[in-house]
């Protein structure tokens, strides 16, 4: 059983930045950062392979969002800057072995999310 906590979730102004970070009790092949808003689908933000270090983006944070990890502190951050009112969401760490990173379903297991709000 992994087990995933988020933290640094916040209220921050348009423009502005804010670190999420994801604590896990190991590591899996794909390490994710999904989002979800009030009458939205889950939407995955970025993904990470662990092993190899290839980084993935969906288009809409490309650019703005950087996913990273440190081994040694079995962390998944993901830097948000730029942050529009568009990217207010509750933010989900999750952890799987394979299949296409941005589908939840490969994902295993989730931590219990992160409120992030962007006013403008």
């Amino acid at each position: 059983q992994v087990q995933l906590m988020e933290s640094g979730g916040g209220s921050v102004q348009a423009g502005g930045s804010l670190r999420l970070s994801c604590a896990a009790s190991e590591y899996t092949t794909y390490m994710g950062w999904f989002r979800l808003a009030p009458g939205k689908e889950r939407e995955a933000v970025a993904g990470i392979h662990s092993l190899r270090g290839s980084v993935f983006y969906v288009v809409s944070v490309k650019g703005r969002f950087t996913i990273s990890q440190d081994k040694a502190k079995r962390t998944v951050d993901l830097q948000m800057n730029s942050l529009t009112p568009e990217d207010s969401a509750t933010y989900y760490c999750a952890a799987g072995y394979g299949g296409v990173w941005t589908d939840p379903n490969n994902y295993k297991y989730w931590g219990q999310g992160t409120q992030v709000t962007v006013s403008s």
